[in-house]
């Protein structure tokens, strides 16, 4: 039966499969697909994750511990770039999670028909399905996140409180969980909250297993984030919590009206995890399994130290970050708590009345609504403008090889398929001088994909007719930012509009 469900998630996970990575979340797998190609072209050290953006390599950023753009390097290196194989990594992540979560939910409420139940839900909610083939690190998150806190359920149930023989898979899944992307650390208030239930308090402090399992489980990223922040031109992690999560957090608690926006940011994201992630009869399963699935102190432990770090999580860190995704962590919870809830109903019927072929035919059909009422929440996710794709490669086509470039658009996917290095700017921020830095540095072509922005900015406009334009095949204009290839009277044009700069009337500069 499992193997049927594993068939099943396989298939619903092939839709779009060999789409270029322009569906969503573009700009995420832009940059998860760069950092594969720069392991494998430029720097074959999973310690060194670069993007193409901010000026000429290296160009390293602060990330999580890149494992699935590194295991698509290693495929890179063997077979040549296809971005494919970002995406079936993601699908082999998640078919193993469905897994995970059989064996998981079988082991917590002592019933295969929850673990078959767990696993079928994993295997349609609308999040899993569309994000487990998507060129991202969270799929591969969740799944790593899943098994750690099932290896530390199994080594804190079947043993005591010394390290036994299963604290190693627990504390090393638990590292990589965390190294994928530090969200995953919520997995440890499950972890200890089922350590202290076992072995109480005071039992739980005075084991060196606990400060064993929190030191192997936590200081190998913290050395990682260490090394790579000391190296990084870019700080996202870091950045995004000092500059955002943290501010917003502290300032709920000043006034009644921030605390009051912040909960309505939450009913916000719980709303996207109903509509895009769980589906609307996902959500209603879950809340009605958390009221009943969890049948002895254990389970209900788990259960409620997981929602609760959940909860916790999506307060802090989802309502400053709002997007779907973000909310991979629910899944697995769902997809338990609704094995449980099916564990539960079958024990309570009498297998032996005739009804019950009519309860597993409603059960059939509950789960093919699941599945299609999910894929039609994230039915527009698989689009992709093909216009952008084939202007893309018609500037990868004819630009100058290794040519370092001036994106006037966000979205490193775009920049991905161009197949050049540079920078990637809004246009109408992007001044004459920010350009001629630029210049300075190698650059030698200005892609003007918002263009009508880009015409809103009157100074770089003007400034950038000294060059001419490419022909390219694109649809986008494209300025060959060649110092050699200036017009010879540039700079006097350029003077001359500066002194007249608010009477000077000009139809190449006119926003259009």
């Amino acid at each position: 039966m499992l193997g049927g469900v594993l068939l099943l998630g396989l298939i619903l996970r092939l839709r779009g499969i060999h789409n270029p990575l322009l569906d969503h979340p573009g700009w995420r797998q832009g940059d998860t697909a760069a950092i594969a190609r720069n392991f494998a072209t430029l720097d074959f050290n999973p310690f060194h994750p670069q993007v193409d953006y901010n000026g000429p390599p290296p160009n390293f950023v602060e990330l999580e511990l890149q494992i699935v753009p590194f295991l698509a390097a290693v495929l890179y290196k063997i077979f040549g770039i296809r971005e494919i194989f970002g995406r079936l990594l993601s699908i082999g992540f998640s078919l193993a999670n469905i897994g995970i979560l059989a064996y998981f939910a079988r082991r917590l409420f002592r019933s295969e028909t929850a673990g078959l139940a767990a696993a079928l839900m994993f295997a349609v909610y609308p999040g899993s399905v569309y994000y487990g083939r998507t060129f991202t690190p969270d799929t591969a998150m969740v799944c790593l996140f899943t098994a750690a806190l099932y290896a530390a359920y199994r080594w804190i149930e079947d043993d005591v409180p010394a390290p036994p023989r299963g604290f190693w898979l627990a504390a090393i899944l638990t590292a990589f969980a965390i190294a994928a992307k530090p969200v995953a650390a919520i997995v440890l208030i499950p972890i200890l909250a089922i350590r202290f239930s076992r072995f109480g308090l005071r039992g739980t402090l005075a084991s060196p297993a606990t400060w064993d399992f929190l030191a192997v489980a936590l200081v190998p990223y913290l050395a990682y984030d260490a090394y790579v922040r000391s190296i990084a031109e870019w700080r996202w992690a870091s950045g995004i919590t000092s500059k955002h999560v943290l501010p917003e957090l502290f300032a709920s608690f000043g006034s009644f009206g921030a605390l009051s926006a912040k909960f309505a940011h939450l009913g916000d994201v719980l709303f996207m995890l109903r509509e895009t992630m769980l589906g609307f009869p996902g959500f209603f399963i879950l809340l009605l399994g958390l009221a009943l699935a969890a049948d002895n102190r254990s389970n209900r432990t788990l259960v409620g130290a997981y929602l609760v770090a959940l909860l916790a999580y999506t307060y802090v860190v989802v309502t400053v970050e709002r997007v779907d995704y973000y909310l991979y962590l629910w899944l697995p919870l769902g997809a338990l708590v609704t094995g449980g809830l099916v564990g539960h109903i079958k024990a309570w019927l009498n297998l032996n009345m005739v009804w019950n072929q009519g309860a597993l035919a409603m059960g059939g059909v509950l789960l093919a609504v699941v599945a299609m009422l999910g894929r039609a929440e994230v039915h527009e996710y698989y689009r992709y403008r093909p216009e952008v794709y084939r202007s893309a490669k018609a500037l990868d086509a004819t630009l100058a090889p290794g040519a370092l470039v001036v994106m006037a658009h966000y979205d490193p996917s775009v920049l991905y398929y161009i197949g050049r290095k540079g920078w990637e700017e809004d246009p109408l921020l992007w001044t004459p001088f920010d350009e001629q830095s630029a210049i300075r540095k190698g650059s030698r072509y200005f892609i003007s994909i918002e263009d009508r922005r880009m015409h809103r900015n009157p100074d770089l406009c003007h400034w950038l007719q000294r060059f001419p334009l490419v022909k390219t095949g694109s649809s986008w204009p494209v300025y060959l930012t060649e110092p050699t290839k200036t017009a010879p009277d540039a700079e006097l044009r350029w003077q001359s509009y500066r002194k007249g700069a608010t009477t000077t009337k000009d139809n190449a500069c006119t926003a259009k």
